[in-house]
């Protein structure tokens, strides 16, 4: 959040055009102004012009001394557009509302918020609530039973993002993690206890513990499927925010991200800020640069 100097903002217009500006808007000048970032509005669109709309958006932020540029374009797809829009930008946050697609739209079409989070080259803030940021609860969601050095590139990244958003929200930072269910075959009659298994990912969480003073109260650690308990946690604490990541990757198609952070993305309550590993990103990069 530190490094933020560009946030791509989307503006998706139409019956609720007053509705859409002011979920986004909000979370857009509010990371602005703890950042000194400069916003850049984006209509994807081919048909309508949009020019009034981005002209009066732009006033509204100039007289709030924000730094503002606007463009309206179309690349094939809105995940495509937005994308392209990034790259040209050099933007390292992507803002846009979250629209939920139907169950039966989903078992036979990949949801366009999926492809954008899949194919994005830098965090994206999914905007789902009007609900305030200030004073409320931040959630981040980490998995340290992969200890790996991707895995924890990633944790530290996740928790930091959660840490910085606190601090500009005026929030309290909480950590989940899930476990799985002690495995009554291990040789080991260790991993058989679930005493045991929670006490070696607690273990796992000391560093960033003190390093970000997040005390006991505020670390959540269940046995569970990590889709039901994050939606589940941010619920019980009424977060505001939650923060997720990925280090999936497939093929030459591109990186895609964890079947985790897809599913919660329409069970959350909350904004959902979706990070990406370090690897993620290159392999991104690497992939738009070849297209």
């Amino acid at each position: 959040m530190q490094s933020i100097r560009r946030i791509l903002v989307v503006i998706e217009p139409g019956a609720e055009t007053d509705k859409v500006a002011s979920l986004t808007m909000p979370r857009a000048c509010l990371i602005a102004r703890a950042t000194g970032a400069s916003l850049h509005l984006l209509v994807c669109d081919k048909k309508l012009d949009h020019s009034e709309l981005l002209t009066d958006l732009r006033h509204v932020l100039e007289a709030k001394d924000i730094k503002v540029t606007t463009e309206q374009d179309w690349h094939e797809s809105t995940h495509q557009t937005i994308v392209k829009a990034q790259q040209a930008q050099g933007a390292d946050l992507v803002i846009k509302q979250h629209f939920p697609d139907s169950v039966l739209k989903k078992a036979l079409l990949t949801p366009a918020d999926w492809k954008l989070l899949r194919y994005c080259p830098c965090p994206v803030l999914m905007v789902k609530t009007d609900r305030p940021w200030k004073g409320g609860a931040i959630l981040a969601a980490v998995d340290v039973g992969n200890p790996d050095g991707e895995h924890r590139a990633l944790h530290y990244s996740i928790i930091q993002h959660g840490y910085i958003i606190a601090e500009m929200a005026e929030g309290d930072l909480h950590v989940i993690t899930a476990h799985p269910s002690p495995m009554l075959s291990a040789a080991d009659p260790v991993y058989q206890l679930p005493s045991s298994t929670e006490a070696k990912y607690r273990e796992q969480c000391t560093a960033f513990q003190s390093e970000f003073n997040i005390d006991n109260a505020h670390l959540h650690i269940a046995e569970g499927p990590a889709d039901v308990l994050i939606p589940f946690t941010a619920h019980h604490l009424q977060a505001v925010v939650t923060v997720i990541g990925t280090v999936g990757r497939t093929g030459i198609s591109g990186a895609l991200i964890g079947n985790t952070a897809e599913v919660v993305l329409d069970s959350l309550e909350s904004d959902v800020l979706v990070l990406k590993s370090e690897e993620v990103l290159k392999h991104l990069k690497e992939e738009l640069a070849r297209a």
